[in-house]
């Protein structure tokens, strides 16, 4: 067996491998709210994500790739010794595999991107310097970790208080979802489409312009909102009509918090006969605020709020499979973009920019991936949609929105955004809508740390694997 032969199998397995640990961790990113709000089980998202991100990865994904990723590092620099670029390709897509191992086993939601980013930048500077690194667009990757959770968890927050507002402090929810639920579908499917048309589909080179996307989406908005609108009338209240008359407006229990926080406010500024009256009218207050909230509490588990919650849980799923699909098209090119720009250089003995991906490569890059989701992914899944904070359909929708929302302002403001990045902070602006306490800052903290640590982290382990492949094959 020649030196040529043993790099094929060396680099196939290690491609293999990286495709392996973005299904482990990044396919997280479309299916973690859905498994921790219960719109589906575990077993049900695994199998929906490997059928979305497989199609998405061998369909659509890149038949022509970048050689390096994300324009870190120029491959002309590479071109006298084309057997040090091929040797330090191999080296970055084990680093980045690497990491992305260690984080899945300890549950942390990187970002592969991000991954193999660090891990090129490792194998620049060892290779050619500081200086032969595009330290602005590292700069750029950098920023996205503000940039990313800041902008989704914003777009988050006001999804999710907005549909707080308009549903479930209505006196009849169902109701108000009814009639809410075909605009919401027009809007999630045609943000979905361009979340197709910019990040999911970009490897077609179908060229379309602005108007043409916001054209497409609106038809596919407007297709999906007329289907639905007889498929929820179908959906029955549970609420009889003496019932009704007896419902109280949930807005009370606000109205009622204000009051009490007033009264608490004014005894502390007054003395005398008038602070005993007003600890007796607060204590009151108190009383009458705490019978409220239980009631309403008990209401959020009742047949109609469950009913509410069963219509937001499809629109997750639907979400769930348009952002799976987008990933598995987009980001496969983590792992065979490396990989084809190796196989070109032994055929050729010439680094290229840019490099053919045979369809057998994509296969490998889509089977990676859904075997990665099908062993490992649970353990992303559950912090994502579990130890975050506390998910419903209606909250792990609005966080699955806002990604989408986030994903498309930044694909045309040209911002850089991480998917990960984005729905972490999308799922924290959700848990902030309902107070800090809501929130497991501990898996916070952790998260973040994990985010911070992944360029440098991708860059020692290459240097550390770079090192050891040339060694060895010096011996041959």
């Amino acid at each position: 067996m020649n030196i040529e032969t043993i790099l094929i199998i060396i680099a196939l397995s290690v491609s293999f491998y990286m495709a392996w640990n973005i299904g482990a961790n990044d396919v997280a990113n479309a299916m973690g709210t859905s498994v921790g709000s219960g719109a589906l089980t575990l077993k049900k998202a695994i199998l929906v994500a490997a059928v979305m991100e497989f199609a998405g990865a061998f369909l659509v994904g890149s038949h022509v790739t970048e050689t390096v990723r994300n324009g870190i590092v120029d491959p002309v620099l590479f071109s006298e010794n084309p057997n040090s670029y091929i040797y330090g390709m191999i080296a970055a897509l084990m680093a980045a595999g690497a990491w992305l191992n260690f984080a899945s086993y300890r549950g942390w939601p990187v970002s592969t991107t991000h991954s193999i980013v660090g891990s090129v930048l490792g194998f620049g500077i060892i290779f050619s310097g500081p200086s032969s690194i595009y330290w602005g667009k590292v700069s750029q990757i950098a920023a996205s970790w503000v940039i990313s959770p800041i902008l989704s968890g914003m777009i988050s927050f006001l999804i999710f208080f907005l549909l707080r507002r308009i549903i479930f402090y209505s006196r009849t929810p169902v109701k108000s979802a009814k009639k809410l639920t075909p605009f919401l579908v027009f809007f999630v499917i045609g943000t979905l489409t361009l979340v197709m048309v910019f990040k999911g589909l970009k490897n077609l080179h179908l060229h379309l312009s602005l108007a043409h996307s916001l054209i497409l989406a609106c038809m596919t908005g407007l297709l999906g909102a007329v289907i639905s609108i007889p498929l929820v009338n179908r959906i029955k209240s549970s609420q009889g009509e003496k019932e009704k008359s007896e419902l109280l407006d949930p807005k009370l229990e606000k109205s009622m918090q204000k009051v009490t926080m007033h009264l608490r406010k004014a005894k502390e500024s007054v003395t005398g006969e008038l602070s005993d009256e007003i600890s007796h009218l607060l204590a009151k207050t108190e009383s009458i605020s705490n019978r409220f909230e239980k009631f309403f509490q008990t209401r959020h588990i009742d047949t109609d709020y469950q009913t509410v919650e069963k219509i937001f849980a499809y629109l997750q799923i639907l979400s769930a499979c348009f952002v799976a699909f987008a990933h598995g098209a987009n980001d496969v090119a983590n792992a065979i973009g490396p990989l084809a720009g190796v196989l070109a250089t032994i055929r050729s003995g010439i680094v290229g920019m840019k490099a053919q991906v045979p369809l057998l490569v994509l296969l490998l890059g889509g089977l990676g991936i859904v075997i990665g989701l099908a062993t490992w992914g649970w353990r992303v899944i559950m912090t994502i949609g579990k130890q975050i904070t506390e998910l419903t359909p209606t909250r792990g929708f609005a966080a699955e929105f806002g990604t989408a929302i986030t994903i498309v302002l930044a694909s045309k403001l040209a911002l850089p955004v991480s998917t990960t990045h984005t729905l972490v902070g999308a799922v924290l602006g959700v848990g902030i809508a309902r107070g800090l306490s809501s929130l497991n800052l501990k898996t916070i903290r952790d998260i973040i740390l994990s985010w911070v640590i992944t360029l440098p982290a991708g860059a020692l382990l290459t240097a550390i694997f770079y090192f050891v492949i040339k060694f060895f094959f010096s011996l041959f």
